[in-house]
């Protein structure tokens, strides 16, 4: 977080052979009450290389589902029936793959060699195996073990978007044609999660563990959206995901063009505090830029949406024990009516939020009781559920000020920032003494944080 106001969106290439990389009510059955699932057996669907192991098993179960899914949807949103994949699928170990297993390569006749630690679509139309999708099996092992098993399937659903994109066209431009495919692999996630897939499973439970799993598949920190193969960042990912969840194939297909809002960036050479820190603000520094942002965003906001003053609380850290006002001496974030106060633990959660995730963590959660003072001032609730979905929400459009109205409110985001506030709700979000009166999933507050930066105000329920 710092000062001063970011560059601009700039224009990137784009390149297909790459890896994946208002509230959604989170569909979905618990376990005993699902519909039995069959696996596909290995004669059952061409994948060449495919053994019997359990990558190889939900990789299969999910591109026999995605083929269903695809010729259901594609006459529907695109007006002409899909075209199966030409080129086939392709299971590899690099480390330990047999030659006569590939005598024409894998994917557009690359060597096994190729893909490793990847997954990739391909078309190429003079290459043998054109039309096809790629995956070396170890590596979604290693990813399915670390981030649950229901990624190799998401890596799959991924690369099948790309198949879409090659036969309907897709941008010019890599991070929309990425973050595109990210949104078709959402819908069939939600599609599957309806327990409408005759092979593939999607507990509510597991959602959370699939929006961590994009933090290991964003781009790094501070890449240009000039690169070449430029994917997204963390937000950019995860927020194309549950827009594919939430809205459908629909919207996968309208809402990636140039206008679309990006927060990946680079950092500014000129600014060699910011590339030393990776975007972080010294503590003390961010509590300053915090304490002005907050209200100058919401000054703003009540003369302009509400037509009233904003009287802006106080904001004060405390240590271990909440101040007398709070209704809960336990609790990490609080906001007291009476004493106009916003309070928030430095010791258990905000220098915990810093040195683990960076400084836009803490100013995300601050946002959160801050938000409850906004409702109160409007009249609303502020000690149920609606008021901590609202919150949230409000957190997400606090954070779209500080991105796109710096000069404005006194602050602006670096780099990764808005990476941060996903990662703190995934994080801190499901702890009862961050967000009390609350069962809900991490999924559900990325998303509701979501709807708040990329809807506005609208999103956050602030009709009185």
């Amino acid at each position: 977080m710092r000062r001063r106001r970011w560059a601009g969106l700039t224009a990137v290439g784009c390149c297909l052979l790459t890896l994946l990389g208002c509230s959604v009510v989170v569909v979905g059955k618990a376990s005993p009450a699902r519909p039995p699932t069959t696996d596909v057996g290995l004669g059952d669907i061409d994948v060449v290389g495919s053994t019997d192991e359990e990558v190889d098993v939900l990789a299969r179960n999910a591109l026999a589902d995605l083929e269903t899914f695809w010729a259901e949807q594609f006459p529907a949103v695109f007006g002409t029936s899909f075209v199966p994949l030409q080129g086939g699928y392709f299971s590899v170990d690099p480390g330990d793959a047999d030659p006569g297993l590939y005598p024409r390569g894998i994917g557009c006749g690359a060597a096994s060699s190729e893909v490793e630690n990847n997954a990739y679509y391909c078309v190429a139309p003079d290459s043998p195996n054109s039309d096809s999708i790629s995956f070396d099996r170890s590596f979604l092992a290693d990813l399915g073990a670390e981030f649950g098993r229901f990624i190799p399937a998401l890596v799959m659903a991924h690369e099948f978007g790309h198949a879409v994109q090659a036969r309907v066209g897709s941008s010019e431009f890599s991070i929309l044609v990425e973050t595109q495919a990210d949104c078709f692999a959402g819908a069939w996630a939600r599609w599957v999660a309806e327990d409408e897939a005759q092979h593939t499973t999607l507990r509510t439970v597991e959602l959370d563990d699939v929006l961590r799993g994009y933090l290991l598949l964003r781009d790094p920190v501070g890449t240009s959206l000039a690169e070449e193969t430029a994917h997204g960042s963390y937000f950019d990912r995860v927020s194309a995901f549950q827009e594919g969840f939430d809205a459908g194939t629909e919207a996968c297909r309208d809402n990636f063009d140039t206008d679309r809002v990006l927060t990946q960036d680079e950092f500014d050479p000129r600014n060699e505090s910011d590339i030393r820190t990776g975007g972080n603000a010294d503590y003390d520094v961010l509590l300053e830029l915090v304490e002005t942002s907050l209200p100058a965003a919401w000054t703003i906001a009540f003369e302009d949406e509400f037509d009233t003053s904003f009287e802006a609380p106080s904001i004060e850290p405390f240590d271990g024990e909440a101040p007398g006002c709070a209704a809960d001496s336990g609790l990490d974030l609080v906001y007291c009516a009476d004493e106009a106060l916003v309070g928030f633990d430095e010791a258990d959660l905000a220098t915990p939020a810093y040195d683990e995730l960076g400084d836009f963590a803490v100013a995300t959660a601050i946002s959160l009781p801050y938000g409850l003072a906004v409702r109160d001032q409007l009249g609303l609730s502020t000690d149920d559920e609606e008021a901590v979905r609202s919150s949230v929400c409000l957190g997400g459009w606090y954070a779209a000020q500080v991105y796109g109205a710096g000069d404005l409110v006194g602050a602006s985001v670096s780099p990764g920032d808005i990476d941060e506030s996903v990662q703190f709700l995934l994080t801190f979000g499901g702890e009862p003494t961050v967000l009390p009166a609350t069962d809900l999933t991490g999924f559900e507050l990325v998303d509701l944080f979501r709807n708040g930066f990329v809807e506005g105000l609208p999103a956050c329920g602030l009709d009185a």
